[in-house]
């Protein structure tokens, strides 16, 4: 097996986080303080996830979408996200501001602190439960705007099936966002 080359980036973070750029680099966020052997030791600890999502980067099943399928998919998007998202407010107990589409390579979904919310085109390709899944997981950020322990508990307290939706994610999302090309 090759090894694993990565690159440091330190600020002034509290933890440790990995992500691959759009180039297919692994970039290793950490603390100022942190100690290089621990930051290896994580590296080493997440390898197989870096693995898989380098070769679904670099590997996608199909050629990028055009301009014309990512115009098709937003417009979609704008006609079934916002009423998915007027379904569940009520629900989620919770108000919100201005809706947007977008192609993201990093996100399906975003709520800002003012409560606008931003969805990726791309969630028109996966399976309806999962749309339901990211609306409710960011309409869930205007009652908290992190991911603990309460804020997972208002998500399944909405839709207790919310991991399967996850997984979902996890094993489809990185070959339809690496179709976007660029």
């Amino acid at each position: 097996m090759d090894k694993l080359e990565y690159t440091v980036v330190r600020s002034k973070r509290k933890t440790v986080s990995i992500r691959i750029t759009e180039k297919g680099a692994v970039e290793v966020r950490a603390p100022l303080y942190l100690a290089d052997d621990r930051i290896h030791r994580f590296v080493v600890s997440k390898e197989n996830w870096i693995r898989k999502h380098l070769q679904n980067r670099k590997a996608p099943d199909c050629p990028p979408f055009t301009e014309a399928e990512l115009r098709a998919l937003a417009h979609k998007a704008l006609e079934v996200i916002p009423g998915r998202v007027a379904y569940f407010a009520p629900r989620v107990g919770v108000t919100y501001g201005r809706i947007t589409i977008r192609n993201q390579k990093t996100r399906w979904g975003s709520c800002s602190t003012k409560g606008n919310l931003n969805f990726n085109c791309l969630l028109m390709l996966a399976p309806p439960e999962v749309l339901d899944y990211v609306v409710i997981h960011e309409l869930c950020h205007r009652k908290e705007m992190n991911h603990s322990a309460g804020f997972w508990a208002a998500v399944e307290r909405i839709y207790p099936e919310y991991k399967a939706a996850r997984t979902w994610l996890k094993q489809n999302g990185a070959g339809l966002i690496a179709r976007l090309g660029r």
